[in-house]
């Protein structure tokens, strides 16, 4: 019994330390030593997998953890010559990643990137990140026999890691406008996100509105998760029959963010009513929205400089020119002229008896032959057309008018 109450006693006085290894990385739990204090933000050398490492004092005081035995101590405080060294490491680690993105841009390494590549305190150890999907035609002892001319004296390791972790690492703005993704700026682990959290958020499944710039579920989507669900168990579940103060209906939409759910009354229509309403079975007072009202600027402030935006005027339509009012005029008197001889055309020839007639056909026919009979002046054939306009015995006869011949054989009778 003495022995076990000893163990308790060390266990109990036994600090354990949070290490992080990573600027927005996973929090990794190490044993302190006794007789050594370390702060937040202290530079500490471990032992971890991947050899030695330095990293950065996150928490202190955390809870024992579930396998205490497996917990490594720190091996000792960080000092200027491996602060040294981790520069240089950093710089190398950043050549290594450079290299092998050049070596993946040969034909057969498609889909496969570069995410990033660490090295361990001595040099023994380097281990490359690569995101590719599991359906890639793609061997890692292939790649690393490729690739161990490139890095000699140290054991090459590759991992495989997700979308995610790629996106976290490339940082930029995130999908919904953010400057800095949220995987860049605070989630040290990525949870597991459902499609049904986007359900009972009454969010739309649309694709582009649901997923991150890593092709996968938005993180954001468990943020409220929790809180959507406590206040969804008190409200009833949709299409379900429910009693309210002015009627049975049933459940259409639940809006937990307003503890309330819209139910359809069978002769009313859709109604809202809160859950208090639903429980007591009384409706509520309606609480009047507020109007804000307009807030103007007296002009007669000195301080304030008032500007009035007015509506533009519409363009008034501008008139035709003159050329244009001439042009209207010729025509409808043209229709004019064109429509009153043929009227006149119509009631002479009524009037008219057929012997009349016939000598006005007679008449025509003597001018016609007349016309013909006279000779053409000689034209060139070379001659252009304007000229043989400008010409002034290239005259064109006007014939005359019906009007006209209609009206001599009248007065011979």
């Amino acid at each position: 019994m003495k022995a076990l109450d000893d163990i308790i006693a060390i266990m109990s006085e036994t600090n354990y330390i949070g290490v992080q290894f990573k600027p927005i990385g996973k929090t990794y739990s190490f044993l302190l030593p006794e007789g050594l204090e370390v702060k937040k933000d202290t530079l500490v050398v471990v032992n971890t997998v991947r050899g030695k490492q330095i990293g950065r004092v996150a928490t202190v005081n955390l809870p024992q953890p579930e396998n205490p035995t497996e917990v490594q101590p720190i091996e000792r405080i960080a000092n200027e010559e491996d602060l040294k060294r981790k520069a240089e490491i950093t710089a190398k680690e950043q050549e290594v990643v450079g290299a092998v993105a050049k070596y993946l841009r040969d034909p057969g390494h498609e889909g496969i990137k570069a995410v990033d590549a660490e090295y361990s305190l001595d040099y023994s150890r380097l281990t490359i990140y690569l995101n590719y999907e599991t359906t890639t035609d793609f061997n890692p002892r292939n790649f690393i026999r490729d690739v161990s001319h490139m890095f000699k004296d140290c054991r090459i390791e590759v991992r495989q890691v997700g979308p995610r972790d790629a996106a976290k690492s490339l940082s930029g703005i995130g999908s919904c406008g953010i400057e800095k993704r949220c995987c860049s700026r605070f989630l040290t682990e990525f949870s597991s996100i459902s499609i049904k959290m986007a359900k009972s958020q009454d969010i739309s499944l649309t694709p582009m509105e649901i997923t991150g710039i890593c092709g996968r579920l938005r993180c954001c989507l468990a943020y409220e998760h929790e809180m959507y669900e406590e206040a969804r168990t008190k409200l009833p579940k949709k299409k379900k029959s429910v009693n309210t103060p002015l009627g049975e209906g049933k459940v259409l939409q639940v809006m937990p963010l307003r503890d309330s759910v819209l139910i359809d009354l069978p002769e009313k229509g859709p109604r809202e009513f809160t859950r208090t309403e639903l429980e007591t079975g009384i409706l509520e007072e309606k609480v009047a929205p507020v109007v804000v009202k307009d807030f103007s600027f007296s002009e007669e402030d000195e301080d304030v400089e008032v500007v009035r935006l007015e509506t533009p005027k519409p363009r008034e339509e501008k008139p035709r020119g003159k050329q244009g009012g001439r042009d209207d005029r010729s025509r409808r008197g043209g229709e004019q002229r064109s429509q009153e001889p043929r009227s006149d055309q119509r009631s002479t020839r009524e009037q008219r008896p057929a012997s009349s007639r016939r000598q006005d056909q007679e008449r025509n026919s003597g001018q016609q032959s007349r016309q013909q009979s006279r000779p053409r002046p000689q034209v060139e054939t070379g001659q252009p057309q304007e000229q043989r306009k400008s010409q002034p015995g290239h005259r064109r006869k006007s014939r005359p008018h019906r009007s006209q011949s209609s009206e001599k054989p009248t007065k011979q009778e």
